[in-house]
């Protein structure tokens, strides 16, 4: 089983994959990272989704794993908030614009030719590699509008945030809710009950 089936890869965006590593099931917000071995796991999917690379990090990720899960939590809730309020229609705050840029310091980039593309890669502890990356990201969806085209899902279950470069998308995927949401209409039309 590929390590991306169990984390909703919906976005192609590094921060907001991590921010969707909390999901509403059968009415129940569950985190998705509780352990190193479910921090792994996500770091394998973002590379299988080209969202990071080898070149990123070295051998050494399993030692500085033990204690990453912490900090690599408390930013995906700062990423959260700024992202919800960004749906709300409100502007972020240039306090966290700065926190963005404080955690980019920590392990900022150098330059390389990877594949024929030019790839930032960064310097630093692993841990703070990994952080720098999620902030660049982040700061890529505000600094390119992108940020701008970021909504909620219209299940109202739903804890999951999309990009919609459409304008009229109203689910985080067909697959998670839209198709739930269409047979729901249907049994409430036909009048059948769901099972």
């Amino acid at each position: 089983m590929s390590s991306s089936n169990q984390f909703p890869l919906i976005s192609g965006h590094l921060s907001l994959d991590l921010v969707n590593t909390e999901v509403v099931r059968r009415g129940v917000r569950h985190n998705l990272l509780t352990s190193k071995d479910d921090l792994i796991e996500w770091i394998k999917a973002m590379q299988e989704n080209d969202s990071l690379i080898p070149e990123h990090f070295s051998s050494e990720t399993e030692e500085w794993l033990e204690q990453a899960l912490d900090r690599v939590l408390n930013l995906r809730a700062f990423l959260r908030e700024g992202f919800e309020r960004v749906t709300d229609g409100y502007q972020l705050s240039n306090d966290w614009l700065a926190h963005l840029e404080k955690l980019i310091a920590k392990a900022p980039f150098l330059y390389r030719i990877i594949g024929g593309k030019l790839v930032e890669i960064p310097i630093g502890e692993p841990l703070d590699r990994l952080i720098s990356l999620i902030a660049l990201d982040a700061l890529n969806l505000y600094a390119t509008g992108e940020l701008g085209t970021m909504k909620r899902c219209a299940n109202p279950d739903c804890v999951l945030l999309f990009m919609d470069s459409s304008g009229r998308r109203k689910w985080c995927s067909m697959q998670i809710c839209g198709n739930r949401k269409k047979v729901a209409r249907f049994q409430n039309r036909s009048g059948k009950k769901e099972p």
